[in-house]
């Protein structure tokens, strides 16, 4: 499955998560209430007009801003998968700007804006670029010491090699609020 983090340990909610495997999502970043992820659009993932599906950009957000409400780890008094709670979405919506195109590479990125009791409001921004020349069409590891991270919450990650930001090579092409709720795992 394609749910690596940087460090190589695996996310609860993604062990079982065939949809994300399927669509080949990496996770790049996870921090509490944060989570950057990437995948490469592949010729299932569009529609008939040759571009990105919006189910597909809609499917990629919903799994940042998943990643970003749910703790990678149970910690003593935090929601999470192993303390019994999980939180979902309890609406969303999203707003399509540009299309994106076979080969594009999306990364999302989700920060928690705030939360109150068991409800909390999450932005995510999605963007596309081209792979660079050469670049394989299907996702794949990125070197060791070179994956991109999101230092500020909605910045683009930004490449240890070269400091550069990805909005040079980057456009936004939709934004995805989303609110949750955590609730007792049944």
């Amino acid at each position: 499955m394609a749910e690596l983090t940087i460090s190589g340990d695996t996310h609860p909610i993604l062990k079982d998560d065939y949809a994300s495997e399927w669509m080949g999502i990496e996770v790049l970043a996870l921090d509490d209430g944060h989570a950057t992820i990437r995948m490469t659009l592949r010729q299932e993932m569009l529609n008939g007009f040759g571009m990105a599906h919006g189910g597909m950009i809609f499917a990629f957000g919903d799994t940042a801003f998943a990643l970003a409400c749910n703790p990678a780890s149970g910690k003593p008094g935090e929601a999470g998968i192993d303390s019994g709670t999980i939180t979902v979405a309890s609406g969303v919506d999203i707003n399509f700007l540009k299309p994106a195109f076979r080969g594009q590479v999306l990364t999302a990125i989700a920060n928690r804006r705030a939360s109150t009791g068991r409800s909390g409001l999450y932005d995510v921004q999605i963007y596309a670029a081209d792979p660079g020349a050469g670049a394989p069409s299907a996702p794949q590891p990125a070197p060791a010491g070179s994956v991109p991270t999101a230092t500020v919450p909605g910045e683009l990650p930004t490449d240890p090699a070269t400091g550069a930001a990805a909005a040079h090579q980057s456009e936004l092409i939709a934004e995805f609020r989303g609110r949750s709720r955590t609730i007792s795992k049944k």
